[in-house]
C-alpha cells in the first residue's frame, strides 16, 4: 500500500508541475481581463435592464473569478433581477477553463463548453424572470423586477482583488495548482484501487443520480467543485451531462457573498435551489440527447 501511495504521489506530482507554466500564463490573463474590464462588465449588467439575463450570461462567462460574488451584491443592492442572478451562476466557469486548458483538452470543445453554459444560463434567466413577472401580475404586484436601475450598491466593490496583477497571478497559481494536486492525487489513488471502469460504469450507467451528484458537489461554495468536476470529466470518469450539471451549478463564492449581503434567507435558498434545478435539468438533457462533447 505504501509503495502505491508513493507511486501515485510521484506521477501526481509530476503531472501537476507540468500544468503550471499553463496555470501561471492562463491566470495572468484572467488577472488582466479582470482588472481591465471588471468595471465595464459589472456596468453592462446594470443597465441591461429586462436584458439581464442576456448580458449576465455573456459576462458571467468571461475569465473573472470574482464576478459571481460582483453579480450577488448588485442582486443584493436591488440592481439586477434574480433571473440574471441565475444566469450569472449557471454560465460561471470559475477554475474550469484555465484547468483545460493545462490538460490539452482541444479549443473547440472548450468553446462548446462555455456556449453551452452561456445558452443555459440565458434560458434559465429569461425563464425566471417571466415566472416573477407573471406571479407578481396574478397577485397584483409591481412587475418591474428593478425598481432602481441606477441604485449604486454599497458593497458592489466588496471581493475585489486589491494586489498587483503578478501577485495575484501567482496567489491563484499556486492555490490552485494544491488543489489540483490532492484532487488528481486522490482521484488518481481510487482509480488504482477500485478500478478506472468500475467508477465509470458506476457513474456513466446512473446517468440522472450522476447529475444530481454533480450538482451536489457544484454546491460547495468553493473553487475546489469545479476543480473537482473538471478533473472528472478530464480523466474520463464523468461524461458531459455530469460536468456540465457540476459546472453549471457551481457559481464559487457567489453564493457566500448571497447570504452574506442579501438579509432574507427564504429567498438565497430559493435561487440556490433554482441554480442546482435547472443545472441537473440541462445536465440530464444533454446525457438524454446523447450530447458528447
Amino acid at each position: 500500500m505504501l509503495e502505491l501511495l508513493w507511486d501515485v504521489f510521484k506521477e501526481t506530482a509530476t503531472d501537476t508541475l507540468k500544468v503550471i507554466p499553463v496555470l501561471l500564463l492562463a491566470y495572468g490573463l484572467m488577472e488582466l481581463i479582470e482588472h481591465k474590464a471588471g468595471d465595464h462588465s459589472k456596468e453592462l449588467v446594470r443597465k441591461s435592464g429586462r436584458f439581464g439575463p442576456l448580458y449576465g450570461s455573456l459576462v458571467g462567462a468571461l475569465p473573472q473569478c470574482g464576478f459571481s460574488a460582483g453579480a450577488s451584491s448588485l442582486y443584493a443592492g436591488r440592481v439586477i433581477t434574480v433571473g440574471t442572478l441565475v444566469a450569472v451562476y449557471l454560465s460561471t466557469s470559475d477554475e474550469m477553463l484555465p484547468i483545460l486548458l493545462s490538460e490539452n483538452i482541444p479549443i473547440s470543445t472548450i468553446a462548446k463548453i462555455l456556449g453551452l453554459k452561456i445558452l443555459f444560463g440565458i434560458l434559465a434567466g429569461f425563464a425566471i424572470d417571466a415566472g416573477v413577472r407573471t406571479f407578481r401580475k396574478r397577485h397584483d404586484e409591481p412587475t418591474d423586477l428593478v425598481p432602481d436601475i441606477h441604485h449604486v450598491c454599497e458593497h458592489d466593490a466588496a471581493h475585489k482583488e486589491e494586489d498587483g496583477v503578478l501577485k495575484s497571478t501567482l496567489l491563484h497559481t499556486v492555490k490552485i495548482a494544491g488543489f489540483l494536486f490532492l484532487v488528481s492525487f486522490a482521484l488518481a489513488f481510487l482509480m488504482e484501487v477500485v478500478g478506472k471502469d468500475r467508477l465509470q460504469g458506476l457513474l456513466i450507467s446512473t446517468p440522472v443520480v450522476a447529475e444530481l451528484i454533480a450538482g451536489l458537489i457544484g454546491l460547495v461554495p468553493n473553487c475546489a467543485a469545479s476543480v473537482v468536476i473538471t478533473q472528472l470529466y478530464v480523466e474520463g470518469i464523468i461524461g458531459a451531462g455530469p460536468m456540465m450539471s457540476g459546472l453549471l451549478v457551481g457559481a464559487g463564492i457567489g453564493f457566500i457573498v448571497l447570504f452574506k449581503e442579501h438579509d432574507k434567507p427564504k429567498k438565497n435558498f430559493c435561487i440556490v435551489g433554482l441554480t442546482y434545478f435547472f443545472g441537473v435539468l440541462f445536465g440530464v438533457l444533454l446525457d438524454l440527447l446523447n450530447v458528447t462533447l
